[in-house]
């Protein structure tokens, strides 16, 4: 009936490794070496050790910090490979070296406090709460919506595009070879951000035209990556919704990394807006990431952070059968499935 003590629970097990076991979910489950990362990231130390070594009393002068309470968190992350010390002055591992905000690879601004993914991530405290209540963690935490949030506060508007931009440029590579994008001639990037990926394949594809559809100013960033691209001729960018009517009659409608923001009515909506737009021989191609941990990561910060998810081939077609479109494709390739329908009903 479930009601053993803790060693018949353990049955067949040594004590060693029962305490192994223990130890590993308490490894996994610990939170201080995670925000300890997250608030050196916060204070910017890495930018401050990129030329020598320092003391914590050094470090706390320069970013405003205590020395005392900076030198323990410090010394506790030399020993999780993310700072070395030598003679009391701190300096960069290779892991460390990420947090650097010049680091070709840097996690920066996914991480500081200061950001919108950095703050956001304190949200996930209330996660217990929130799967008690149906409310998303984040509400709970900073009763307020992450899009109300960012809506409010410019800086963290910018740090939201900023990361997403970035992101785009890991993914557009990828991208471009998934797909025939030479067989077409007018898209439009549905909260396409600041125009990376479209940029992108304006490049590769001299044929191509775009438009990016986002909100203002993701928008008058895309048109400065547009003019520096030299590319203003062939690009475009609107501001709006995509909740509403859509730029229309366009060869094909790209959902980069959109829909899993959104719950599924709201995901039903955008996929809607797409469909009406589209051409009758129109396509909408949906880019999200395939699977494995990583998914199941982001799908519970999904739900953490808006009540989204992530969502696979068979959830995506469910949804956009719903929204009048019909599977055509999938391709897959490092990770990410770029998902193709096309505008009709499946019989």
């Amino acid at each position: 009936m479930g009601t053993g003590n803790t060693h018949d629970r353990g049955a067949g097990k040594d004590e060693p490794q029962l305490r192994e076991e223990a130890a590993r979910l308490w490894r996994k489950a610990a939170l201080v070496t995670p925000l300890a990362i997250r608030a050196v990231a916060t204070l910017r130390i890495a930018d401050h050790l990129v030329d020598r070594a320092r003391t914590a009393e050094e470090l706390g002068e320069a970013v405003g910090a205590d020395p005392e309470a900076l030198g323990r968190v410090m010394r506790h992350l030399v020993n999780e490979d993310i700072f070395t010390m030598e003679d009391g002055r701190f300096g960069l591992t290779g892991t460390g070296s990420a947090l650097r905000t010049n680091h070709p690879w840097s996690r920066l601004g996914w991480l500081s406090a200061e950001g919108a993914i950095g703050r956001s991530e304190v949200s996930l405290t209330e996660l217990a709460s929130a799967l008690r209540t149906g409310e998303t963690a984040y509400a709970r935490y900073f009763r307020s919506t992450f899009w109300k949030d960012l809506s409010a506060d410019p800086a963290l508007a910018a740090s939201f595009d900023h990361l997403m931009g970035a992101r785009m440029i890991e993914h557009a590579r990828t991208l471009t070879g998934m797909y025939g994008w030479d067989s077409l001639k007018d898209i439009v990037d549905v909260g396409g951000g600041d125009g990376t990926l479209l940029s992108v394949l304006l490049g590769r594809f001299p044929g191509l035209r775009g438009t990016v559809l986002d909100l203002e100013g993701p928008v008058r960033t895309a048109w400065e990556t547009f003019r520096y691209a030299g590319l203003d001729e062939r690009a475009d960018a609107v501001a709006g919704s995509f909740f509403d009517p859509l730029p229309p009659g366009r060869d094909a409608y790209l959902l980069c990394w959109v829909l899993h923001d959104w719950d599924d009515e709201s995901a039903l909506a955008i996929l809607r807006r797409c469909a009406e737009a589209a051409d009758p021989t129109g396509r909408v191609l949906v880019a999200e990431y395939g699977g494995g941990k990583q998914v199941t990561e982001l799908d519970v910060r999904m739900l953490a952070y808006f009540n989204g998810r992530e969502r696979d081939v068979a959830a995506l077609s469910d949804l956009a059968a719903e929204a009048g479109l019909s599977l055509a494709g999938e391709h897959s390739m490092y990770g990410i499935t770029l998902t193709e329908f096309t505008v009709g009903r499946p019989e």
